[in-house]
């Protein structure tokens, strides 16, 4: 999902207009409309009021939650399933869990420099 997308959805989930929005913004509707649906990126003070008025981080705002960059990035669902259910588990189990995926990568890598 877009920066735009993600206004717009949590513009609405807020019951505000575009123009109210803007006005809490205290910028034009037509500034609010360019950044909802043309990929105008907000300057970071604009971000960091859209962020105080939706109630969520300038990091959400641009990226995303965890599961909507992980979802934009792997294209296999059943590994994005594992990875939420390892991202559960204790520090010291997720670390092992790295290791694992660290000595296989490496043994593949090895494997297709041999042959």
């Amino acid at each position: 999902m877009k920066l735009g997308d993600r206004l717009q959805k949590l513009r609405k989930e807020a019951k505000l207009t575009q123009g109210q929005l803007a006005e809490k913004l205290n910028i034009s509707m037509t500034q609010l409309v360019r950044y909802e649906t043309k990929e105008v990126q907000p300057p970071a003070n604009v971000l960091k009021k859209l962020g105080e008025v939706l109630g969520v981080s300038i990091d959400f705002l641009i990226n995303g939650d965890t599961l909507e960059k992980a979802q934009s990035q792997l294209k296999d669902n059943d590994l994005l399933i594992q990875f939420k259910k390892i991202e559960k588990l204790e520090e010291e189990d997720k670390n092992i869990v790295k290791k694992l995926i660290d000595a296989f990568v490496a043994k593949k890598q090895i494997q297709q420099i041999v042959t």
